[in-house]
């Protein structure tokens, strides 16, 4: 059977560590391109996971490139490229910078690998992935933005701390905008089928949402000079897997909403079925009146930040 190609864009840590993940499953041979001042960078990243693999025990074939003409017939493409964040640096401000980085990768996608499943990384998320959609002019299916899946591992971390618990025990579900703004949904949130609201008290479970919400800032703030990716790249990695091994995951993702809760065109996070032709089916949730109203607000922030994307680009 053949392998799945699966090409990563941008070499720098969440890239370099969603290959990693990636290659370790085994879930196909790795491109990872990256554009940097050292030439080298990609080739030597990728040899140094290869000469891991007789340690591991995984089989792939890994590629460190800065030619876009490796990335040719991806399955999946996943798109990590722009600056990171900096400490007291929001995720608005990377928008005119990463804006035009992202643009210019997905002119590229659609030249190299015109079939493949796009999964967006870069941020600020909900404005990339929308600027990916409109370059590469994908249907909407196959261009999806990871943000759910990493937002809910870390409401599960900490509330797996809070009590005490395996991380394994609990369900959970955030929806809307990745960060500031993303709604957690206690009707979907479980401990061990319990529900939450059962063991967690409202004003303690909003601490543990915030915490969650500000998951990056804080991982930004320790590190000084870097941001998140261990956890980026282990979100990314799960979204992979799904579509090329066709899991029928239900996840939270970023996508494309027009009818669905009313959102009118845009990417936002909710949960899907993400199979190997992207996102499979968006679900739509009977969501209490304080959840409507976060989802409803965070939206509203979505499209901000898109109109202030369209404003720096001349998109329409």
């Amino acid at each position: 059977m053949r392998r799945a190609k699966i090409s990563i864009i941008g070499a720098g840590n969440v890239g370099a560590t969603t290959a990693h993940w990636c290659a370790a499953a085994e879930l196909g041979d790795i491109v990872l391109l990256d554009i940097p001042a050292t030439e080298g960078m990609p080739a030597g990243k990728a040899l140094d996971l290869f000469q891991a693999s007789p340690i591991v025990g995984f089989d792939a074939k890994l590629t460190g490139t800065t030619d876009w003409a490796d990335t040719a017939g991806s399955d999946v493409v996943v798109v990590t490229a722009g600056i990171a964040r900096k400490p007291g640096m929001s995720r608005d401000d990377l928008l005119a910078t990463n804006a035009k980085i992202v643009g210019d990768v997905a002119l590229k996608i659609r030249e190299t690998s015109p079939q493949a499943v796009v999964i967006v990384v870069s941020n600020p998320l909900d404005a990339m992935v929308q600027r990916t959609f409109q370059v590469t002019g994908f249907p909407a299916a196959r261009v999806i933005g990871q943000a759910g899946v990493l937002d809910t591992a870390r409401y599960r971390a900490f509330l797996a701390m809070e009590l005490g618990v395996s991380v394994e025990d609990i369900s959970a579900m955030l929806l809307g905008g990745h960060g500031d703004t993303m709604v957690p949904i206690p009707s979907c949130t479980s401990v061990g089928g319990i529900p939450v609201t059962q063991l967690v008290s409202a004003e303690r479970l909003e601490q543990i949402v915030d915490r969650a919400r500000n998951g990056g800032a804080e991982i930004v703030a320790l590190l000084k000079t870097g941001s998140a990716y261990y956890a980026p790249a282990a979100a990314t990695t799960q979204m992979v897997e799904a579509v090329v091994k066709d899991k029928k995951r239900l996840v939270p993702c970023a996508a494309y909403c027009d009818k669905e809760y009313g959102v009118g065109g845009y990417f936002v996070g909710v949960p899907v079925v993400l199979g190997s032709g992207g996102v499979e089916k968006v679900i739509e949730l009977d969501l209490l009146p304080t959840e409507r109203a976060g989802l409803d607000k965070s939206i509203a922030a979505v499209k901000e930040l898109v109109a202030a994307m369209n404003r720096l680009t001349g998109t329409a």
